[in-house]
This record gives structure tokens, sequence and C-alpha cells, in this order.
């Protein structure tokens, strides 16, 4: 699988505040076929996606796995069906939610794993509990027109409760490993930027969509993640992007680094939003797209981590003392 390096050139201008300024990873997006196209007018990640799920209405989707082996780290990227309604409907049961978003992506994950079993996955379902369903976070005009007209069609036949009917979620991703997980400690620590716009070799790259909603046509929501493996590196985004028409713009992203030869990751949650009536001098074609939207919203929270790996006992040794 080649990829050019080219299409990891291009980054955000320097914002020495929050290290916004590395976007490479979302310079590409897939098309129908698998490829990856550069994007060179705005929204065109939108209107690929689009394009995509049109395709796969028409012609039939294919769910696909594929693995990738490097060192002791093996990622898993699955895509899905999207989830069929009842289907939907009964989670939202089990959730407590009145409603769901209607493209769930239920099965699709991206995992990272290591061969002793501990790693890091991102899905929707565990990002979906990261959502408050007790409160409507973002009150506007529509918000009760979207809820009653999800009301008639949804399991909920009863007055709709309050919720975040946008579906924002802080989802950072999901450790796994039945033995041992990483431990997660606080930082000040940052993601060297730089080194991430170094040309080295893409060994894989992907993305996995996990859900999206259009707010009955009021904005959108949604939650992708997308992976760039290099010979001594991976870099990885995780990107909740909330658009509602006329009031604001929310961008959650989870960024996680790791280098060969640590024994640690680095994982950075960061928040940005503005009201659209902040955005005044900003060009409206630029709303849709997260990757040209980000740069001019308002930082509000910034936190570092380390995802400190397990120390292993020196099996080895240990075996020795015992001849």
């Amino acid at each position: 699988m080649a990829f050019s390096l080219a299409v990891y050139s291009t980054f955000y201008p320097s914002d020495q505040d929050s290290f916004h300024q590395c976007e490479d990873t979302g310079c590409c997006s897939a098309n129908a076929g698998g490829g990856h196209v550069h994007r060179d007018h705005h929204g065109a990640q939108r209107e690929l996606m689009l394009a995509s799920l049109s395709t796969m209405m028409s012609h039939g989707f294919k769910s696909s796995k594929q693995d990738f082996t490097f060192g002791p780290w093996k990622v898993t990227a699955a895509r899905n069906h999207i989830m069929k309604s009842k289907d939907i409907e009964r989670l939202a049961e089990e959730m407590n939610m009145p409603s769901l978003p209607e493209m769930l992506f239920g099965d699709n994950l991206l995992r990272i794993q290591h061969t002793d079993g501990y790693g890091i996955e991102f899905n929707a379902f565990d990002a979906l509990k990261r959502v408050n369903n007790m409160e409507d976070a973002v009150k506007v005009a529509c918000a009760q027109e979207w809820q009653e007209s999800r009301a008639d069609s949804e399991h909920s036949k009863e007055v709709v409760r309050p919720y975040d009917w946008t579906y924002t979620t802080d989802y950072r991703g999901t450790l796994i490993g039945e033995s041992m997980q990483m431990k997660e400690t606080k930082t000040s620590e940052r993601i060297d930027m730089e080194k991430l716009k170094a040309r080295e070799q893409i060994m894989f790259f992907d993305e996995v969509l996990l859900f999206e909603d259009e707010l009955h046509d009021h904005g959108v929501s949604m939650i992708s993640v997308k992976i760039r493996v290099m010979p001594t590196s991976f870099f990885l985004l995780m990107r909740f992007f909330l658009r509602v028409d006329g009031v604001l713009i929310r961008i959650n992203d989870t960024r996680l680094y790791h280098e060969a030869g640590k024994n640690y990751m680095l994982r950075e949650f960061s928040t940005r939003e503005s009201k659209i009536a902040e955005l005044k001098n900003v060009p409206a074609a630029l709303y849709t797209d997260p990757n040209e939207i980000a740069q001019h919203l308002t930082l509000k929270l910034t936190e570092c981590e380390k995802l400190e790996l397990p120390e292993m006992q020196p099996q080895t040794a240990v075996n020795d003392d015992l001849q």
C-alpha cells in the first residue's frame, strides 16, 4: 500500500497554545474505492464521504477489516454496515437515551494492541456512553422541533425528556487488556509536532467513521478516527465535529502518539468551540470543513496524559533462576 508523502506535507498555521498545526492526516480523504485524494477545495472531505455513502447504497457495501503489524503492535481497522433502525432503538433503550445518531456504525473500530494483550481501541458505543443523557446542552429554537420529530419515529412514544441531542462526547478511547492495561497519568510533555512534519514513509493509513447525524438538517454531529504509521512512530487523531447551524461549532480532538523505544504513549485532548456570531470574519464556506475551521475556533481546554506501558517481568531471568 503506497501513499504520496506530499499528501502529508500540508499543515495548519502554527498555534503555540494548542499545538494544533499538525492535522496532516486530515489532508487526505477516503474515496469509495478505498484510495485517498488530496483535498484541493473547501468541503471536499464532506462531499467525498457523501459520495462514498451513495455508492455504498447503490452498489452494495462490503464490510472490511485491515490488520497491520509493526514491531510488537498490531493496528486493526474494521468497517461494517450502518446499524439497523431496530438495533439502534434497542441500544437507545439500553443506554437510557431517547435517540441515537441516525448513522451509527456499531461494529466499526480502530484498535492498537500490543502482543502482550494490552492496548487502546476506539468504538462508537463507548463514545456514546460519554454523551450527557440527562441535559440538553445546546438550547436552540430547532431543538424541540428536532426532538418531536424523532419521538414519532423512534422507540420513545412519550414526552421526550431533555438530553444532549448534539451527541457531544469527550471520549478519548478505551483501554483494553485482560491481565494488564496501560496506566493513565497526567503530564506536561507534549506531542512533538515538528517530528510529525518530517517526511517519513507512511507505512499504513486508515480512517474509520463511528457515527454521524445531521441533526434534522440543522447541522452535523460526527466522530471519526484516523491513524498513520511511520517506521519509527504512529500518530492517531480522533475528532468529534459539531456544527449547529446559526449557533455554534465545536471540535473535540484526541491525539495519540507513540515513538518506538519509549515506554509510554502521549495522549492530548482538546476542546475548541466558538459561537457562529464570533466567526463573523471567517468565510461561511469554512464552517463545513473541520480541518479548515479548527484553527479559527477558541481553545477551551487542553489535557495531556501519558499512557504508560505495563512493565513486563523478565521471564527469562526467572526461568534461569529456577533451573
